[in-house]
């Protein structure tokens, strides 16, 4: 197993940013490799269950072509034998916010196993553990960089890690599809290489601002967010959003993430005596807001977004989470995603949607990077070629993928959701409970 070298500098400086040394092929005999031959990590948990009614994209084999092409910028990704065409997925595998990259990695592995071979080469994931944050992001995006087979990343998950690594992707011609980082400007930055498959805040602070104006009747709200990039994303949208609604923002709290101990903000947020409370952030803060609002004398409804979805936050708050509301985009309900939840819980134990709402966006994030895969991989002799740069292209001129979310198309920024439908949850004996279109609160 062989695979022409990808420049080694991790790091570029901006002027040179998409500037990459072309990593050449001459002559027929194939490519040298400049790197030791790559071994495909293997993993010790069972393969997961394909979806048999849900077939790749295209089961063609890749055309041949000609390696010369392989001079253009970025050069090409070659693979011979039966080596493995590799997914990078990225986002937090440990620590509090481990469930959305766990949710991530399940789904890209169903995804690989769905989509087959490619010239007798499997699809599979090298999974990659961001923690969340932008230092870890860096060394993701760096150890992928260095793995031969990783052709692009389906991440990162959070919004901050995204915003970090998205240049230094460019610069290596790898694409990045994320199906959950949710930041406005993420699609603003001009970058060649993000693309998402799911709607920015701006459309999820609308669904909580209608939520909170019409069927809360509030007309005081506090918003509280946690200085992350998502935090002050979905935050300001909500402002805007609110304001726009007529219903008062009181109140623009910030919380300093990972204390234990959030008494005084709680206790500025009573002072303002809001109708409802809206916390902007992740799953451990607002574990622990839940459970020292009462102390505080909130009483009043409290509700966050599509970070604060999912059990682990109900696990964290215990009986305080009880009452709460959250957003999140949901997948069309349909035999499409029937299959995949029964795929997912036939590998994993646990029903799709339990670790995060996002599952059946990660799967569709994957496929659609394999689908760009096949479109633009050629052989000669024994070997799979992908161009980097046609495949970063690829990605972004995807149009009329039908997946589990809906029809997916990307427009020139990156982004690539289906029509957004967001929908309002809420904790009901400890269960997160979906609410019906016609929901009057008791």
């Amino acid at each position: 197993m062989a695979f022409l070298s990808r420049p080694k500098t991790l790091v570029l400086a901006p002027l040179i940013l998409f500037i990459v040394a072309a990593c050449g092929l001459g002559g027929s005999p194939g490519p040298t490799p400049t790197h030791a031959p790559y071994v495909p990590r293997s993993t010790s948990t069972p393969a997961p269950t394909a979806i048999p009614t849900n077939p790749p994209p295209t089961s063609a084999p890749a055309p041949p072509g000609d390696p010369s092409t392989c001079n253009a910028p970025g050069g090409c990704a070659t693979f011979i034998g039966t080596s493995t065409i590799l997914i990078g997925t990225a986002g937090p595998m440990t620590g509090d916010n481990s469930n959305f990259g766990m949710d991530s990695w399940r789904s890209a592995r169903l995804a690989t196993k769905d989509a087959g071979t490619l010239n007798g080469h499997p699809f599979g994931v090298s999974r990659g553990d961001d923690q969340g944050v932008a230092s870890g992001a860096v060394d993701v995006a760096n150890s992928f960089i260095s793995q031969q087979g990783v052709v692009a990343v389906m991440g990162h998950s959070f919004s901050t890690p995204s915003a970090r690594v998205m240049a230094l992707y460019a610069a290596h011609y790898i694409p990045m599809m994320s199906g959950s980082a949710t930041r406005v400007d993420l699609t603003q930055q001009g970058s060649p290489s993000f693309n998402r498959l799911v709607s920015a805040d701006d459309r999820q602070a609308l669904k909580a601002a209608d939520f909170l104006a019409n069927v809360l009747g509030a007309k005081n709200v506090v918003i509280i967010q946690d200085n992350t990039l998502y935090g002050q994303s979905l935050a300001q949208g909500l402002r805007t959003a609110l304001t726009k609604d007529g219903v008062k923002v009181a109140g623009f709290q910030s919380i300093t993430p990972g204390s234990s101990d959030y008494s005084s903000a709680l206790n500025k947020v009573a002072a303002l005596k809001p109708d409802a409370v809206y916390y902007s952030g992740f799953q451990p803060e607002a574990a622990v807001l839940a459970k020292q609002r009462a102390a505080a004398g909130l009483t009043v409804p409290f509700m966050s977004g599509d970070g604060v979805y999912g059990k682990h936050f109900v696990d964290l708050a215990r009986g305080a989470a009880e009452g709460y509301y959250m957003t999140q985009a949901g997948a069309p309900l349909g035999p499409a995603r029937d299959q995949f939840d029964a795929a997912y819980k036939a590998a994993y134990s646990q029903p799709a949607g339990l670790l995060s709402g996002y599952p059946w966006f990660y799967y569709d994030a994957t496929m659609v990077l394999i689908q760009a895969v096949r479109q633009v991989a050629f052989s000669s002799g024994d070997t799979l070629y992908i161009p980097r740069q046609k495949l970063m292209q690829a990605v972004r001129q995807t149009s009329g993928y039908q997946g589990i979310t809906g029809t997916v198309t990307c427009d020139a920024t990156g982004e690539c959701a289906a029509e957004p439908t967001y929908v309002v949850f809420q904790v009901q004996n400890g269960t997160i409970v979906q609410l019906p279109a016609d929901y009057k609160p008791q």
